[in-house]
């Protein structure tokens, strides 16, 4: 089963981790929860430009990178993935689709959503075990959820037991009794308790993005405020009880 928690089975396990950055709400309280568990041993951040829309995200990686004293982070480019799933993916560009907007809660959790991006978690976790590998590091962490999210087939447990039963099959470690963990610990919460818990270790949500679609104003980015990331988002802040640092583009 995949490591769904921040609880160390051995603390000797491994020499540090990898983690998956997108700038966004929940990576960036991974990357946090991964740095409270490992306070002293190597973080790798690895972050992805692949056409996306919301390519500003990759803005706040970095500087969350940096907030977390990682010893590497990896800006990996995988534009043609954009380019190969433009014909059904909204989220990156020159999609013929628009992003959704305005839709209730109960809605966003129903169907999968044309925003899904097409194997993007597959070969993002790929390239983290790739590079996880080459360190001799064996734990990658990722910030997937499957509660008060947008449906998306790749975030679920089934398909992290999945991978990580691959990537134990796949590997030089794997295969001499090494094995690697794919660790997400946000993969049960609600978007309320990633959150209180990012709160809590004193996340800088004010420089996380989340918006599918957002605009700039004086080089900041300005969150939409209707597409499905934006409500979640601001539902989350709402139930947690804590003040929404986003700052959203005028209605």
């Amino acid at each position: 089963m995949p490591s769904t928690s921040t609880e160390p089975t051995d603390d000797s396990a491994s020499p540090g981790a990898v983690v998956l950055l997108s700038g966004g709400l929940d990576s960036t309280t991974v990357l946090a929860l991964a740095r409270e568990r490992h306070p002293e041993r190597p973080l790798y951040a690895l972050s992805f430009r692949y056409g996306q829309r919301h390519a500003v995200e990759l803005e706040s990686a970095a500087r969350q990178a940096r907030r977390y004293g990682v010893a590497a982070h990896e800006r990996v480019d995988l534009g043609h993935l954009g380019r190969l799933t433009a014909s059904t993916s909204a989220l990156v560009k020159g999609s013929p689709h628009e992003v959704p907007k305005g839709r209730d809660a109960a809605t966003i959790q129903g169907a999968i959503p044309v925003t899904y991006v097409p194997a993007r978690n597959t070969l993002f976790l790929a390239y983290g075990l790739a590079w996880a590998e080459a360190l001799g590091v064996r734990e990658i962490w990722l910030g997937v959820t499957a509660v008060d999210y947008s449906g998306y087939p790749d975030c679920r447990p089934e398909f992290i037991e999945s991978f990580e039963q691959t990537a134990n099959l796949a590997t030089k470690l794997g295969v001499q009794g090494q094995r690697i963990r794919l660790v997400a610990p946000l993969i049960s919460w609600s978007k309320a308790r990633i959150i209180q818990e990012g709160h809590a270790r004193g996340v800088d949500y004010g420089d996380t993005v989340s918006c599918y679609a957002p605009t700039s104003s004086d080089d900041a980015p300005l969150a939409c405020g209707q597409c499905d990331s934006c409500a979640l988002r601001r539902e989350g802040f709402l139930a947690a009880g804590v003040a929404d640092p986003t700052r959203y583009a005028p209605a």
